[in-house]
């Protein structure tokens, strides 16, 4: 007899590095933390690896592309939202082809370079706490419980 298990949401996110400073979203028309800034990302599909997503997502979101070997995991975060759990993977990387472009512009309202404590407006809630992790260099961490 097979058992259903829990599901869980996983999500990827991208902490792209130039000089000191991250890359920034700013988010709109998506239904959550829309008009304040977050890293670019999204969610893992059936069949495909955190790194396979997190490469898919940033050829649609911000037109570039990088190899596996230059992106390294910074942290990982469970996450409890008001109706589900979510497993968030903090990748980074500095070394990337291609030139930054807003590739969903009915997403995204532009981006910025900025520092986690030097973005120029809100920046999503869980986004924050698990810079603060990365920056300590702490590998994983709970939000939301």
């Amino acid at each position: 007899m097979r058992k259903n298990r829990y599901k869980q949401i996983v999500a990827v996110h991208l902490i792209l590095r130039q000089n000191e400073k991250i890359l920034f979203q700013l988010r709109k028309n998506t239904g959550y933390g829309d008009g304040s800034y977050s890293l670019p990302g999204g969610h893992v599909e059936a069949q495909e690896t955190a790194i396979t997503a997190l490469q898919r997502e940033m050829q649609e979101e911000l037109c570039i592309e990088f190899d596996e070997k230059d992106i390294s995991l910074a942290h990982v975060s469970h996450r409890n939202g008001n109706d589900h759990e979510r497993i968030d993977f903090f990748f980074s990387t500095k070394k990337w082809r291609g030139e930054v472009t807003n590739g969903e512009p009915d997403k995204c309202d532009g981006f910025c370079w900025a520092t986690s404590d030097s973005v120029p407006g809100n920046l999503v809630d869980y986004i924050a706490s698990a810079l603060k992790y990365v920056e300590a260099g702490e590998v994983y961490s709970q939000f939301g419980w």
